[in-house]
């Protein structure tokens, strides 16, 4: 049997204040409010090369690079972070009527080795990941909370995708399971990603380790 583990990019991504923000609507303007912003996530995961892994409650988990590769797969996932981006305000735009606030997202990207197959039973089986890279790019998600910012990815997914962010804010961080820091970038718009092969679009901060530290072994607070 081919080995089932590989070496993708992992994408998750969540709408902020969801909770506050349909507690005032109607059950049926939140399912038309989110399967709007469902059809935008998965246009922009689809259209940068990304497979829609699935939908959890207001969030998505997309994977990349699973046919072609870990190096593709995390370009692929920061063009996906990017058209994410940049397609949300014609989003709210459209669900203006429907919404008394604009909707955010938080974004988290992280590579690594994955566990990758077909899993789960009858009618609900489909192919998805399982593995440490998963559950640390869940975490990343979580972390733009902390941070405040729109995208908290790995600086190893930069490094393998050949992107330059340079000029954004570097931390380290502490992640529930392992010993060791994990250096992220944090982008307050992912809109400011460049395009592959791209400078940075401007600098925002100075190359230095934050002294900001965050401690990640506890379960995040929820959304």
């Amino acid at each position: 049997m081919p080995n089932p583990e590989r070496e993708i990019a992992i994408l998750f991504a969540d709408i902020r204040g969801f909770t506050a923000l349909s507690e005032c609507q109607l059950p049926y303007d939140v399912v038309f409010v989110l399967n709007r912003y469902f059809a935008a996530i998965g246009s922009a995961i689809e259209a940068a090369g990304g497979r829609i892994d699935k939908f959890i409650g207001d969030g998505v988990m997309a994977l990349f690079g699973i046919e072609r590769g870990a190096q593709i797969g995390c370009k692929e996932a920061l063009t996906a972070a990017r058209l994410i981006s940049v397609r949300l305000p014609e989003l709210n735009v459209s669900l203006r009527a429907e919404l008394d606030r604009p909707l955010r997202v938080g974004i988290g990207i992280h590579c690594g080795p994955a566990i990758v197959g077909e899993m789960g039973y009858g009618n609900a089986a489909s192919i998805t990941a399982i593995g440490d890279a998963v559950n640390t790019a869940s975490r990343l998600e979580s972390l733009t909370k902390n941070f405040a910012c729109e995208l908290v990815v790995s600086e190893e997914t930069v490094s393998r995708a050949g992107f330059d962010l340079s000029d954004f804010p570097l931390h380290e961080v502490e992640i529930r399971g392992k010993r060791e820091m994990l250096a992220v970038r944090t982008l307050a718009s992912a809109a400011e990603l460049p395009t592959a092969g791209a400078a940075p679009q401007r600098a925002i901060a100075s190359d230095q380790l934050s002294a900001k530290t965050i401690d990640f072994r506890s379960d995040p607070a929820p959304a």
